[in-house]
């Protein structure tokens, strides 16, 4: 299937690679019944390739899976063959069909039906949270800068926190006040000041708020993880929001290594045996695989003995990174193999 907002298109292909139909349907909950009825006119449906199952495809993939199809996500037509062949939408149907059915498509689709989908809309609010408080605050302290000199002694020395207090009574002493007359710079100035505080505050209050549900949902469905030294739910959360709510996906340990960005890609030449750090993968993933390494160098005995002898044996500092993160990632992989789907959810 070719997905996009309003429509998607799909095209029905034989075993032997035959196209039989081609059709286009409404991205509507009619409209995806309409198109498994359509595809079953042509013979058992079992498998469906589907571009953008993480967008505008991520409705459509949680129906078919519902229906019993597996779904695999496929990636966009090659250039190469899209200069030769052209684009349109059927041939976009077609080629993710034809991907499925030569096994060049083997990543499956995500449910995105259970806690972890859960958790991606909780994490998605924090993020923008956390920026939108980040701006507010260098857009008081840049204001300070050309405040009024009485006005910058005044705050001067303080921490952020009694900062935004001070600068929240700004606000509220302003909304006190009569206006009685044109507004002074300074008059101005405080006000900004405060509004600028009461933001940060309400995005605080959001940042706390979306901790103690991602926090709590990660002690319901994935307590395991917390027990790890250097896993908090911050970083559990990361690394299950990457392994989806179906971690049969993962056929191996090497599969979701290689997923988060920590599998060795091979940089040997003659005689000269050399791995680098691999650069791909989901880097949310990878950073929280970095986070848990460096806690454990700071915290778990066992890391820094490792790190003691491997230093010893002549490796760098960067190899002996690649290879804890790497067994990280196997720790994490046999845990979230253990899960399983909760009924209530």
């Amino acid at each position: 299937m070719d997905t996009h907002r309003d429509a998607h298109v799909a095209a029905v292909l034989s075993v032997m690679g035959t196209v039989l139909a081609t059709d286009e349907f409404p991205a509507t909950a009619a409209g995806y019944c309409d198109l498994l009825k359509w595809a079953r006119k042509s013979g058992a449906v079992k498998r469906a390739g589907v571009e953008g199952t993480g967008s505008y495809g991520a409705s459509l993939s949680r129906y078919l899976l519902a229906q019993g199809v597996d779904v695999f996500d496929v990636n966009r037509m090659d250039r190469v063959d899209r200069r030769r062949r052209g684009k349109s939408d059927p041939l976009d149907a077609q080629n993710a069909a034809r991907a499925v059915l030569s096994g060049r498509a083997r990543a499956r689709a995500k449910s995105g039906d259970g806690p972890v989908q859960i958790a991606r809309m909780y994490k998605l609010t924090k993020v923008s949270a956390v920026k939108a408080r980040t701006q507010a605050i260098n857009q008081l302290k840049s204001l300070l800068i050309t405040a009024d000199p009485a006005l910058r002694e005044e705050l001067a020395g303080l921490g952020n926190a009694e900062l935004f207090r001070t600068c929240r009574r700004f606000a509220d002493a302003s909304s006190c006040e009569e206006e009685d007359g044109e507004e002074s710079v300074l008059q101005a100035t405080r006000i900004t000041l405060g509004l600028l505080a009461h933001r940060i505050g309400q995005l605080s209050e959001q940042i706390r708020e979306v901790d103690v549900r991602l926090a709590r949902l990660v002690e319901r469905h994935a307590p395991q993880l917390l027990d790890v030294v250097g896993i908090g739910p911050d970083t559990a959360v990361a690394l299950l929001i990457t392994v989806g709510d179906n971690p049969e996906r993962l056929d191996s340990e090497a599969s979701f290594a290689a997923l988060c960005g920590v599998s060795p890609v091979e940089r040997s030449s003659g005689r000269q045996q050399y791995r680098r750090l691999n650069r791909g993968g989901d880097r949310q993933a990878n950073a929280a695989l970095h986070r848990i390494v460096f806690t454990r160098l700071r915290v778990d005995p066992r890391t820094q003995d490792y790190y003691e002898r491997r230093i010893k044996e002549g490796k760098t500092r960067r190899e002996i990174i690649r290879c804890l993160k790497r067994y990280a990632a196997r720790e994490v992989f046999h845990l979230v193999k253990q899960l399983q789907p909760d009924p209530r959810s």
